[in-house]
């Protein structure tokens, strides 16, 4: 504990005056009496005065002033309850270490990262991946700040980033106290995205050097051996018009899902009749349906449904499951849209779209991935199909911006049906009913 002025013993010189008084007195008294009858000269008798008088006037609680061990301990600022409070309210894991590198203080993450770690005991007992203790000792021997990173592989991998800050805390005394502050942050999240992002710009470069590729070596052959012949022309021609066409469509989906997650944070206030909607683009797909002899059947209601949404966001969503489906479950001959609202009982209140289709379905353990960039069953079969791997993952986009959701269900050989659910709006029809009920 500090000291106070009221156990440190130095009391003003006033009261030192009063309380030594009578020895003072008496000392003088003394020493006069053996100037005129013992023969003591008068400087030996002042210096005896003072003397006498310096001891009368010490602090009589001298030992007081010097401060115990408790006190010393307490005086580390290190110690303090304040640094023990900084450091246990810290969010990342941290560790407080003495110059020794001893365990002072550490808070609740630290204890999750490193369940070993304990109070005056060395930190590297608890800590032994080689890049801590190779940073903790370089921070130790050149009091400069470290940084390392190392990759905790329990229970789960995560990456972590440490810094090591050699810190000079004041003391009561006037001195300073050398310790060092461990603080780990946890960088899987931020690695997860680097992953993704650089997954993203691979599979998007080989997304379009394929076209490219394809483009470039049937104008070499145009310029080439089939220069004069006007079959071969049309063909490669025709090829590389559809190749085109992927290339065009592939960066229209790239710059529209990077719109969507530029605006995924500004909920769309708009009220859309989603009905005609629905009805738009099943018109536009009647060529490909056409083509692929599938027959489309509409289950939707003949008043308006009303959601808070985008009209182009909404088209795109549409567009592309009622496409997929006609792309994909061909071989059903049918694809059945259906628009149902929430009833009574739905606890849900939730508008939903859906999109069946009755071809060979989709295998289990790739429904969990369909909404990622670039994925796909198959990877030929998409391609033929003129799929750019982007659809489902704006699609995903689009809906999280609305608040919304998709549903994906499919048994292999069964078909699958893909579900774009919105939240309800009450109109303020709904709201006056409501009032009148």
């Amino acid at each position: 504990m500090a000291m106070t002025s009221s156990n440190s013993g130095f009391a003003p010189w006033p009261d030192r005056l009063r309380r030594s008084a009578i020895i003072l007195i008496a000392t003088a008294l003394g020493l006069a009496a053996s100037v005129v009858y013992g023969g003591l000269t008068l400087p030996q008798a002042g210096l005896i005065f003072l003397v006498i008088g310096g001891a009368a006037l010490v602090p009589w609680h001298l030992h007081q002033a010097v401060p115990n061990s408790e006190d010393m301990i307490g005086a580390r600022p290190a110690e303090t309850p304040v640094v023990q409070a900084l450091v246990g309210g810290m969010p990342d894991a941290a560790v407080l270490l003495d110059r020794a590198g001893r365990v002072l203080h550490f808070n609740t993450a630290a204890s999750q990262l490193a369940p070993a770690l304990r109070k005056n005991e060395l930190a590297l007992f608890a800590l032994r991946s080689p890049e801590i203790i190779a940073a903790l000792r370089e921070a130790i021997a050149t009091r400069q700040p470290q940084r390392a990173g190392y990759v905790d592989r329990v229970p789960i991998d995560r990456w972590m980033e440490l810094i090591v800050t050699p810190l000079s805390l004041p003391t009561a005394f006037g001195g300073s106290e050398y310790c060092i502050l461990m603080t780990f942050h946890d960088q899987t999240a931020l690695r997860r995205v680097e992953e993704m992002r650089a997954d993203f710009v691979a599979n998007a470069s080989h997304e379009l050097r394929t076209p490219l590729a394809a483009l470039s070596g049937f104008i070499d052959t145009l310029q080439g051996p089939a220069r004069d012949d006007a079959k071969a022309r049309d063909r490669f021609l025709g090829i590389m018009h559809a190749q085109a066409t992927r290339m065009a469509r592939l960066i229209d989906d790239l710059l529209s899902l990077s719109r969507v997650e530029l605006s995924a944070h500004v909920r769309p206030e708009k009220m859309v009749d989603v009905v005609p909607l629905i009805r738009q683009v099943v018109d536009g797909l009647e060529p490909l349906a056409s083509e692929r002899q599938v027959a489309i059947e509409l289950q939707l209601p003949s008043s308006p449904v009303l959601i808070a949404g985008d009209t182009e966001e909404l088209l795109r969503v549409f567009e592309n499951l009622i496409e997929n489906g006609l792309k994909y479950g061909a071989s059903g001959g049918r694809v059945v849209v259906s628009l149902t609202e929430p009833g009574a009982d739905d606890a849900t209140g939730e508008i939903r779209v859906a999109v069946r289709d009755f071809g060979p379905g989709i295998p289990p353990e790739h429904l969990p991935r369909l909404t990622e960039r670039f994925y796909r069953v198959d990877v030929g079969d998409s391609r033929a199909q003129g799929g750019t791997g982007l659809g489902l993952s704006l699609v995903k986009h689009i809906l999280n911006r609305h608040r919304g959701r998709l549903m994906i269900e499919s048994m292999a050989g069964q078909g699958a049906t893909f579900t774009a659910c919105f939240p309800a709006t009450k109109t303020a029809s709904d709201e006056t009913a409501a009032a009148k009920e």
